[in-house]
């Protein structure tokens, strides 16, 4: 087969920019690919003469002998026009990542690029803290990047060498016919480097630990398995990649007095049978000081009475819980022989045994 002008098997002028380069091979790759013709010898020529044109063009080196010298000039210069079948694919496999905005170069960068680890955190507040909200003070154990080495891990005197078992591309193929298998490198974990001194400051990991102090506010109304999420104070991200977040997990002390059930707060309050049976005015505790209830005529054990949004802030939601008040009626257990007669008074006049 005669060979023709690179630029013209990609139809594209001599001063084409590497953008309309690209696009003539994109165009002849997805006409020409064997996965389209499958059996077709015409279309596979077609396609390794597409992708040579490419492999000379795109390289700025290749292309300029070629434009002086042409095909002569690149045989005497040791640059082969088309360095194998192999490559057709790998050429193929740039120019559609590239077109979708992740090519092979961009996926090495998210190779070599290492998002930090979440932290956890866990927390305990005060019952009354849960519902009012509460500023803390966090100590946190967590790792930033090496200074000494920058984060490569690698002594500063012995930097990092490419990766001879992948020649740095973090990446190796092993093609059977049509069909390449890229997988990551085994040898340099796909980074393309291999570190051959370690760093003595941080031994290696690219990592030092440190100790940082943080101020959060929790807000009102989480209880115990609440989780507050503070965006990029996990481990600190290398070579570009995020930070981790860190995860603040809160357990509520009990309270002597109150009780939670969801996002109202209960409690029980003693009032003696004669507060019980004649009526009274109490003093309730609440979440913000006291207040007054009125304790009705002949009020029994077990009675509750509700205080409308005095409960826990709804974090889901607006507004509050209520305020559950259960009425316990005491009996007196040491009386004096004067009550004890009023007592049996009382009782003879209702018409009760005693």
């Amino acid at each position: 087969m005669i060979k023709r002008c690179y630029y013209e098997v990609l139809n594209v002028p001599k001063d084409a920019s590497d953008e309309d380069i690209k696009k003539g091979y994109r165009r002849l790759a997805m006409q020409y690919h064997p996965d389209r013709n499958p059996g077709d010898k015409k279309a596979e020529e077609k396609f390794k003469e597409a992708a040579e044109a490419y492999e000379v063009l795109r390289d700025r080196e290749k292309r300029s002998i070629y434009d002086r010298y042409g095909f002569e000039g690149l045989k005497g210069a040791g640059l082969n026009g088309f360095s194998g079948f192999d490559d057709i694919f790998a050429n193929f496999t740039d120019i559609f990542e590239d077109a979708f905005g992740f090519g092979r170069t961009k996926a090495r960068t998210r190779s070599r690029a290492q998002n930090g680890a979440d932290l956890r955190y866990d927390l305990t507040i005060s019952f009354l803290d849960s519902a009012q909200g509460v500023a803390c003070d966090l100590e946190i154990a967590k790792s930033r990047k090496c200074e000494t080495c920058d984060g490569t891990g690698a002594n500063p005197d012995t930097p990092p060498v490419s990766c001879r078992r992948c020649n740095g591309k973090g990446q190796v193929s092993q093609s059977t016919g049509f069909f390449t298998l890229t997988t990551t490198c085994s040898a340099c974990g796909g980074q393309g480097i291999v570190i051959t001194d370690l760093c003595r400051s941080c031994q290696g990991k690219g990592k030092v630990m440190y100790s940082k102090n943080l101020n959060i506010k929790v807000p009102p109304g989480v209880n115990t398995g609440s989780r507050l999420r503070i965006r990029g104070e996990g481990e600190e991200g290398l070579f570009g990649g995020e930070n981790g977040d860190l995860y603040v997990f809160i357990t509520v002390e009990p309270h002597e007095f109150f009780e939670r059930r969801q996002d109202d707060l209960y409690c029980q309050v003693p009032v003696s049978f004669i507060q019980a049976t004649l009526g009274a005015k109490i003093e309730v505790p609440t979440l913000n000081g006291t207040e007054r209830i009125n304790i009705p005529q002949g009020t029994q054990g077990g009675k509750t009475f509700v205080l409308k949004g005095k409960g826990f802030p709804r974090l889901q939601g607006y507004g509050r819980g209520d305020h559950l008040i259960e009425i316990r009626v005491v009996t007196p257990t040491n009386i004096n022989k004067k009550q004890e007669e009023l007592l049996r008074e009382f009782a003879r006049i209702g018409g009760e045994p005693h």
